[in-house]
């Protein structure tokens, strides 16, 4: 494990920590267990195996519960996302206005299967059910940017744009 990571894994446990959760009942912990991945999911940028074990032991849940809750919510992810992720609606709003084919084309323009990484770690694609923002469909966000009323021809630019963002 690099130090890097290592270092986050102790945020992460000095975080749990900072709850003040010893001493306090079982139900009690296990209610702040989907705030607690939130939290080291922004610190580490996905939860891995080993964080979800951590987290299993400080709130004293089984690390099996943990895992479900990750694997459950779309929101959790346990492999690494690119700086930044590029989230394609796919709810029926945005699906009839074409936003399977804007998939297809980040895939294509990228070079990379959904749920996966570029090379140089800028990028990854997820496809997503519903972003709340119908009347903007189709409708991708990158990182927290909402990008509505897209076209096939809008992806080259807006891969364009961020990666002039990371010079």
């Amino acid at each position: 494990m690099s130090v890097e990571l290592e270092t986050k894994f102790k945020q992460v446990e000095e975080y749990i920590d900072s709850l003040n959760l010893e001493g306090k009942d079982k139900v009690t912990k296990r209610s702040y267990l989907i705030h607690v991945l939130h939290k080291a999911q922004e610190i580490i940028g996905y939860l891995p195996i080993e964080v979800q074990k951590i987290i299993a032991k400080k709130l004293d849940v089984h690390a099996s519960d943990v895992y479900g809750v990750v694997t459950f919510y779309n929101f959790f992810s346990m492999k690494p996302k690119g700086k930044y992720p590029i989230n394609i609606c796919l709810g029926t709003a945005c699906y009839v206005r074409g936003s399977g084919d804007i998939l297809e084309e980040f895939k294509k323009q990228l070079g990379i299967k959904e749920n996966e990484t570029t090379e140089d770690g800028l990028f990854s694609i997820h496809a997503v059910r519903c972003v709340g923002a119908c009347g903007l469909a189709p409708v991708v966000m990158i990182g927290d940017e909402v990008h509505g009323r897209l076209t096939t021809k809008d992806v080259k630019r807006l891969i364009k744009e961020y990666r002039e963002k990371d010079k």
